[in-house]
């Protein structure tokens, strides 16, 4: 199963032979437990093991496999960041993607033998997913031949860029270029922060930590301003776009080109989300194996509380989803790599679909991963609140992901605008110029599911249930659209009376396609024990989606009452059948103990015993009295006994 997992027997034997490898090294090993770290503690000991990776990297990967490196910084860095998380995430693939080639030979190979530190800065203080209304601006000085980076007010200023604020000395910088007073929009330059030897700010740039947030506070998000700061031409990324020693502007063969470096991280981020979710999945349904609370036959002993169905109804779901977004991950990665090798050929007929793509699945899996991950937090129980659990620290890594590259409810507009696009082309006849992703709007639809009412019941009616509310909210929410436009409405105004329904079609499109992508790989599985498996758990997952938005089935009769009883007893069986496997299901992610940091999680099982260790290691408890007791409740409490006296 884990070779399913990781898509391949290959790799998922190197992340266990890079785990084997680690536990023999102590010295990569956490000192302490990282909830208590201050957080410049925390800050040191990533710097530290950061520093025994580059080192001794070439022993226990290959360091060209981008796989290989993520488990190790798994393993030893962990979810909370490091001081080049934006560098391998960020600079190197906005360099990979936009430098040009003699850029790359520049600086990308100083980048990749880590050289140089950069990150990646695009959102401001007053602006994030707006990228034209960018406040920083790159103005062409055509006598000196550079550009002059300027932060005209405090809302100009970059803010949350990771690994800005003290650890980089470079930055790929997006600004609206501006050549002979005329705006050519956002544009990505390279752009040196700091001195190399002293790590000083040069002159002309102000920048710094923005402080402590939710989680993930080993990453330095930092700010970045601009004092008429000047650098050259040619550190404009010139892959795609140009500027001449005289002005003269060379657009992109397509306008979204330039954000390839946001659709990089939104196309590996659905696989990143995943593991999260199955991090906290393991954790809860290991604990929920071990857990003993209540009876369900009263001659018998307390039972395990993952034999009671809510608790089943509660983890199982969210563990069919971890597999399927692990799938449709590993899917839109694919996607993502012959796009670019289209785009190296001047074709870019893809790049539309993936842009659209990739919004709506960042959009809709990091919020059903959070609500997931916070759901197994409270299936542990008390203890789930507990720092020990870890399911807090992961949760808050996790649900970053709805708002940083990009907003969640903005994302699912970008998607609706491609599938509006869409709806008029269907309205107009030409469905055969749909992309491949939306050919089904075109498609005619069924009067009725299928759904029980077939003698050899598979997927394939559940896909077109999917497929015809998918279809019938964007054809509703686009009507919807063109009809406020039709009575006068601009098409911005009419835009904002539309975009709950327009991100409802959005929400389903997606949903829709994870569960393709599910089914996609079910069918592809060779091993009748492991498809057998994989079969129940994506009938958990068809069956628990479809009940979730069965109200679009529901009002136009797709779906009868009785359908939809059937599908909620399709539930109840299939969260059974799983739960004998359910363990495995979780253990064959193949977290080491390590990698979960979580006593609730052990793989062991021995967690009461390790909750009470953990407990006293506490630096609270290095001392009996604590100096806020002898210097201010021992004086109260003996003012209180003397005033009584």
């Amino acid at each position: 199963m884990a070779a399913q997992i990781y898509s391949g027997e290959k790799y998922a034997s190197r992340r266990r032979e890079i785990s084997a490898n680690l536990a023999k090294r102590p010295e990569f090993h956490d000192s302490k437990p990282l909830p208590f770290m201050t957080r410049e503690e925390k800050i040191l000991e990533s710097s530290r093991k950061l520093t025994l990776i580059s080192k001794h990297m070439n022993e226990i990967i290959d360091p060209s496999d981008k796989r290989e490196l993520y488990h190790l910084n798994c393993e030893v860095l962990g979810i909370e960041g490091n001081p080049m998380a934006l560098h391998g995430d960020m600079f190197i693939p906005a360099l990979t993607a936009q430098a040009s080639d003699e850029q790359q030979e520049k600086w990308l190979s100083r980048a990749l033998r880590r050289e140089i530190i950069g990150t990646y800065a695009q959102t401001e203080l007053g602006h994030g997913t707006n990228l034209r209304k960018l406040e920083t601006i790159a103005t062409y000085d055509v006598d000196t031949q550079e550009f002059v980076l300027h932060t005209p007010q405090i809302t100009a200023l970059k803010w949350w860029p990771g690994n800005l604020g003290k650890s980089s000395n470079y930055a790929v910088v997006v600004a609206l270029m501006i050549i002979k007073g005329k705006n050519y929009g956002p544009q990505t330059f390279m752009v040196p922060l700091r001195d190399e030897k002293t790590h000083q700010p040069l002159k002309g740039i102000t920048i710094g930590d923005i402080g402590p947030k939710l989680a993930y506070n080993i990453v330095d998000n930092g700010f970045l301003g601009f004092d008429h700061y000047r650098i050259p031409r040619t550190n404009l990324l010139m892959r795609h776009t140009r500027v001449e020693p005289d002005g003269t502007f060379v657009k992109p063969p397509h306008a979204k080109i330039n954000y390839s470096a946001m659709v990089h991280v939104r196309s590996y981020m659905i696989t990143g989300q995943a593991i999260m979710l199955a991090y906290a999945l393991t954790i809860a349904t290991r604990y929920s194996s071990v857990r003993r609370q209540g009876q369900i036959d009263t001659t018998q002993p307390e039972v395990k509380v993952l034999e009671y169905q809510t608790q089943q109804h509660r983890l199982f779901p969210s563990i069919a989803r971890a597999y399927a977004f692990v799938f449709a991950g590993a899917e839109t990665v694919r996607l993502y790599e012959r796009v670019l090798q289209e785009v190296e050929t001047g074709n870019v007929s893809l790049m539309a679909d993936l842009h659209a793509l990739t919004s709506g699945l960042k959009s809709v899996v990091t919020h059903q991963t959070a609500q997931g991950i916070e759901q197994a937090r409270m299936a542990c129980g008390g203890h789930g609140y507990s720092q020990a659990s870890y399911i807090s620290e992961i949760f808050g890594v996790a649900v970053g992901g709805c708002t940083y590259e990009g907003e969640n409810l903005v994302m699912l507009q970008q998607l609706a605008r491609y599938l509006v696009k869409s709806a008029g082309l269907v309205q107009a006849g030409q469905s055969s110029k749909l992309g491949p992703l939306v050919a089904y709007l075109g498609a005619k639809s069924d009067s009725t599911s299928l759904i029980d009412r077939t003698p050899t019941p598979g997927f394939a009616e559940y896909v077109k249930t999917f497929q015809h509310i998918a279809r019938k909210q964007t054809l509703k929410a686009a009507q919807k659209l063109f009809g406020f436009m039709e009575k006068g409405d601009t098409r911005e105004v009419a835009w904002n009376k539309s975009t709950v329904e327009l991100n409802r079609a959005s929400r389903l499109h997606t949903r829709l396609y994870i569960v393709e992508a599910f089914v996609r790989r079910v069918e592809e599985v060779a091993d009748p024990r492991l498809k057998e498996v994989l079969t129940d758990l994506l009938r958990l997952h068809v069956n628990y989606e479809l009940l979730d938005v069965a109200a679009y089935a529901l009002e136009d009769g797709f779906l009868s009452s009785s359908q939809l009883d059937y599908i909620r007893e399709q539930l109840y069986f299939y969260l059974a059948k799983i739960r004998p496997n359910a363990v495995s299901l979780v253990d064959s992610w193949e977290f080491s103990d390590r990698e979960l940091r979580s006593v609730l999680g052990r793989r062991d099982g021995n967690v009461y015993e390790n909750l009470f260790a953990w407990a006293k290691a506490s630096p609270l408890n290095k001392t009996d009295v604590l100096p806020s007791v002898d210097k201010y409740l021992k004086p109260l409490m003996e003012s209180a006994r003397a005033s009584k006296l």
